[in-house]
């Protein structure tokens, strides 16, 4: 009987660690995503009045322009920088990549 609540509490502990171990994980992934957008193309899925939405190598991404302007569906835009899970863009009259 006591090796059954010890081998539950092991279970418990290991469950604890893993779930632990997956979020720092995926927190780190996310990080890394955010460095990867700055710099690159993308274009204004909907109007970013001041917020809005862009796409960025087929992801989507809620944006707002860095000087606060508005800019308006189909324009190229750079990334610039990234405020919590807003990006920071600016408009580009480039061509996308």
């Amino acid at each position: 009987m006591e090796s059954t609540h010890l081998i539950g509490l092991l279970a418990a502990v290991l469950l604890l660690i893993s779930l632990l171990v997956f979020g720092l994980w995926r927190h780190k992934r996310a990080s890394a995503g955010e460095v990867k957008l700055m710099g690159e193309m993308g274009l204004v899925e909907t109007k970013l009045d001041p917020q809005g939405t862009i796409i960025v190598d087929g992801e989507l991404w809620n944006a707002q322009s860095s000087d606060g302007s508005d800019i308006e569906v189909n324009a190229r835009v750079r990334v610039v920088g990234m405020q919590a899970h807003l990006v920071l863009v600016e408009t580009c009259q480039s061509r996308l990549r």
